[in-house]
């Protein structure tokens, strides 16, 4: 979204930074990278990369230490950004997340990044607090970049600088009083989608992510949270009425039987029509389930 160097110089900010940033994995540092791409850079030659999970990441060019991450992160490193602070103040007033650059002792700018909310990101909490949902947000971000995107997307709760290894401990602590789906995408989700009652990937998230989910949103629509939950109260209410039936044929015929007071062909007749119950309530308001099923085992 902006990027301002302090020396006035944004293209070696720039440069400098996705230097740094080409060997980590972290959607900031991608887009970093891609933005020094479009604009031609050439990138310094880097050593001794090494990434601090939830904070930033440092390596070494032409000797000096260069280090890229939150200013909380540089603040940590003794590094003063006090020439960045209304430019720090304002992006994130702003909802950007902004990443600074220091070389050395030296403080070289700093680089403000946004998130665009998914296109149906307000219409699915919306639906969610329709159905008795509430929604929470856990970031790694600061307070106001989130509470900014949490307000835009009409989200309940706020969890803000919850570090990675974090975020499963915040799980488990909401866990008391509630169950939890949780909804992520990076490798610092893992953790948290394996600690939530249901884990939910979406399908373009890294693979540590979907390999500890319970659920793949392949098309990459947040809504398709609903219709997840759709599937799931369907077919848990299907199953109780197929228990019910199954129950009621056998609680019915197994006393007459064993009385005698039926014949044993009528008795086969009650277990076939117990099985074809259940088999067209299963599929009752879903024929179409029936076919496809049909249709992929042929294929």
């Amino acid at each position: 979204r902006d990027i301002h160097g302090v020396d006035g110089n944004d293209d070696t900010l720039l440069a400098v930074a996705a230097a740094v940033e080409a060997a980590s994995e972290h959607p900031l540092g991608r887009a970093v990278v891609e933005a020094a791409l479009e604009r031609g850079l050439g990138f310094p030659d880097v050593a001794d990369f090494q990434a601090e999970s939830g904070r930033g990441v440092t390596a070494q060019i032409d000797g000096e230490t260069v280090r890229v991450g939150s200013p909380a992160f540089l603040n940590a490193a003794g590094i003063a950004l006090d020439a960045l602070q209304e430019r720090i103040d304002a992006a994130e007033q702003q909802g950007h997340t902004v990443i600074v650059v220091a070389r050395g002792d030296h403080l070289l700018g700093a680089i403000a990044l946004g998130d665009a909310l998914r296109p149906d990101t307000v219409d699915t909490i919306a639906r969610l607090h329709e159905l008795g949902i509430r929604t929470a947000m856990l970031t790694g971000d600061n307070e106001r970049t989130a509470r900014y995107i949490a307000e835009r997307a009409g989200i309940d709760d706020v969890y803000a600088g919850v570090l990675p290894d974090q975020k499963a401990e915040r799980l488990r602590a909401m866990q008391r009083d509630a169950r939890l789906a949780m909804v992520g995408d990076g490798i610092n989700d893992a953790p948290a989608l394996m600690q939530a009652d249901i884990g939910i990937a979406m399908g373009s998230g890294t693979d540590i992510a979907i390999d500890a989910a319970d659920i793949i949103i392949l098309n990459g629509q947040l809504g398709a949270v609903i219709t997840a939950w759709e599937i799931s109260r369907w077919g848990y209410r299907k199953m109780l009425q197929n228990v019910g039936l199954a129950f009621l044929f056998n609680g019915i015929g197994i006393p007459l039987a064993a009385t005698g007071l039926i014949y044993p062909v009528w008795a086969m007749v009650a277990m076939a029509a117990s099985v074809t119950a259940i088999f067209v309530n299963s599929l009752w308001q879903r024929p179409a389930m029936f076919f496809d099923a049909m249709a992929s085992v042929s294929e």
